[in-house]
């Protein structure tokens, strides 16, 4: 039988500049999200559309989401397969489009992770792992935009 699993998050707008939005240049596009018992991440709009580009975004959340669950995942079947990974990076990419009205959507994004391996490993078969990801990966599994992954192995 499947089980529930339940997740809250809590977001505070910030950027009340005094007058709320009476104007629509008039408040900032930032807010907090605040996770009890962790520290909270400042966030802001995309810059294109008047965001700090100092601050997380919605978009840079949702990749990183997308490239952290696959790595999880990654090393999870690494282990299980008996594949020892000593370091793992990725510099994951997305493409996104607006509409002239101001929607938009994520077109498709790609994982380039940087797996560290030692040396012999066998690295089709750690290759072969990433096929596997998107059948368990809770955020893969639920976007609905295509994701590639593009590793790289280094042994070491």
């Amino acid at each position: 039988m499947n089980s529930e699993h339940k997740y809250t998050s809590a977001v505070a707008w910030t950027g009340n500049r005094g007058e709320g939005t009476k104007t629509y240049r008039g408040y900032d596009r930032s807010w907090e999200i605040r996770t009890p018992g962790k520290p909270p991440v400042s966030c802001s709009n995309d810059p294109l559309l008047g965001g700090d580009p100092a601050l997380h975004n919605p978009e840079d959340l949702l990749l990183s989401a997308l490239a952290s669950c696959h790595m999880l995942w990654y090393l999870h079947l690494a282990s299980n397969a008996g594949i020892t990974v000593t370091a793992y990076e990725d510099a994951p990419e997305a493409i996104g489009e607006s509409e002239p009205g101001g929607a938009g959507r994520f077109l498709r994004a790609t994982l380039r992770p940087k797996i560290t391996v030692p040396p012999g490993t066998d690295l089709a078969k750690a290759d072969a792992i990433h096929g596997r990801i998107h059948d368990v990966c809770y955020i893969a599994r639920s976007v609905n935009f295509p994701v590639r992954c593009e590793a790289v192995y280094l042994e070491g």
